[in-house]
């Protein structure tokens, strides 16, 4: 990994981490990190790439949007294509925007959960 890729590597890990209920873990081997709300994956960092490549759970219509207006976001690979997409992390795309794009990840993967576990979700300062 290239210093550019551990510094964003780094960064995008810890607002992904900091986020309320969120962890996480490396289910489908040591190159890729899932991201999970209470259990439920709303994103991944591809770590054996280079650049990186973060995959997020997105509105469908978003994601189309997104797809054809940045070149460096595609449909979700390894996904569903219309609930994820992937965002290659070339500099191309704005910090500001893949950060909002991590938080209504965990929003939308939130909003799957059972009502219990939006409830203890809503006790550790996220949900609605």
């Amino acid at each position: 990994m290239s210093a550019l890729d551990h510094a964003q590597y780094a960064h995008w890990d810890a607002v992904a981490c900091a986020l309320p209920g969120a962890d996480a873990t490396y289910p489908f081997g040591p190159d890729a990190r899932v991201f999970r709300v209470l259990g439920k994956m709303f994103g991944m960092i591809s770590e054996a790439r280079s650049p990186l490549w973060l995959t997020l759970k997105v509105d469908p219509v978003r994601g189309d949007l997104l797809c054809r207006d940045f070149p460096a976001i595609t449909p979700g690979y390894h996904m569903n294509k219309r609930h994820w997409i992937t965002v290659v992390l070339d500099e191309s795309v704005p910090p500001d925007l893949i950060e909002d794009l991590i938080v209504e990840a965990h929003e939308r993967a939130a909003a799957g959960l059972t009502r219990a576990d939006r409830i203890r979700l809503a006790a550790l300062g996220g949900g609605r």
